[in-house]
């Protein structure tokens, strides 16, 4: 069975550094054999790539290249209190959040770019909610939080 760091590295993708919190608040936090993530943003070498919201200016393939990026955000930030990415076993849980015009009503299709990511990783199916908000952190136009087990000894 290939690793998810192996199926990470053959995408040509590595685990960015766990991005500094906006606020009060811990990126990642262990509990059992779980690790659930704050929410995180596209956030690239410090930087927003993309501002704004879906159906006002974002197009659904930059909502959705956003939400990959989060998602990577949210792998790195798991790993990093998992001890490795190859101590997770598998993703449970995914919720991305996506600032939408009350018009827009293509989230899923935006959250698709988390979920497709995950799924190349881990190859394993996980539960999943996308859901439009007005507004989030920094006019980012996707949040992403996941919820992963973790390898049992």
């Amino acid at each position: 069975m290939t690793s998810p760091s192996t199926r990470l590295a053959a995408l040509g993708l590595e685990l960015p550094a766990v991005v500094t919190p906006l606020a009060a608040y811990t990126p990642a936090l262990r509990v059992g054999d779980q690790v659930w993530t704050s929410g995180q943003l596209p956030m690239r070498d410090g930087h927003l790539g993309v501002t704004g919201k879906l159906g006002a200016g974002v197009e659904i393939a930059d909502g959705a290249a956003a939400a990959r990026q989060c998602a990577l955000n949210a792998l790195a930030a798991a790993a990093e209190t998992a001890g490795g990415l190859d101590n997770i076993a598998r993703v449970l849980k995914v919720v991305v959040f996506v600032a939408s015009d009350p018009s827009f009503t293509a989230q899923p299709q935006v959250a698709n770019g988390a979920s497709e990511l995950i799924g190349e990783v881990f190859g394993t199916a996980h539960a999943r909610s996308a859901v439009g908000v007005a507004v989030l952190p920094l006019d980012a136009p996707v949040e992403v939080e996941i919820v992963v087990e973790l390898n049992t000894p």
